[in-house]
């Protein structure tokens, strides 16, 4: 039976061009939404210090945010990001299965809660909180 693929090897690379074919008109029609979440969700709360270095704004900024943050419901870890142009990156990681826009509904309250500890500066240049999406899933979506 496998002997006639192996004489003919022009019929065995049409078959496997068809294959191919098939494989990507059929790649539009999966339910990609009903997919499991594979990463957990996790919240960005970026920050701008103009004029101030990495230790800095750790000490000013991230360290207030971070102690504000930590504890929020359904949070498993946080990891934060000072650099020497004044910048600020934190990100906070949620258990499988939460709901990203609430977990970022609840950071954003806890970061509201910390911006009386946070210089003035940082007020002005403005304290963003957005859900991140760290699934390759969504991407090729």
């Amino acid at each position: 039976m496998f002997r006639k693929f192996i004489e003919r090897p022009v019929l065995s690379s049409v078959i496997s061009i068809l294959l191919v074919l098939a494989g990507i008109v059929s790649l539009n029609s999966l339910p990609i939404t009903q997919f499991p979440d594979i990463a957990p969700p996790a919240v960005l709360v970026t920050a701008a210090y103009p004029g101030a270095s990495a230790e800095a704004v750790a000490r000013s900024v991230a360290t207030p945010l971070e102690e504000a943050i930590n504890g929020v419901e359904n949070m498993t870890y946080m990891t934060s990001n000072s650099n020497n142009d004044g910048t600020m990156s934190l990100s906070v990681f949620f258990k499988a299965g939460t709901n990203p826009d609430i977990a970022a509904v609840n950071v954003q309250n806890r970061v509201a809660k910390a911006s009386s500890l946070v210089p003035q500066e940082v007020l002005q240049a403005g304290i963003s909180t957005q859900k991140q999406q760290n699934s390759i899933i969504m991407a090729i979506a």
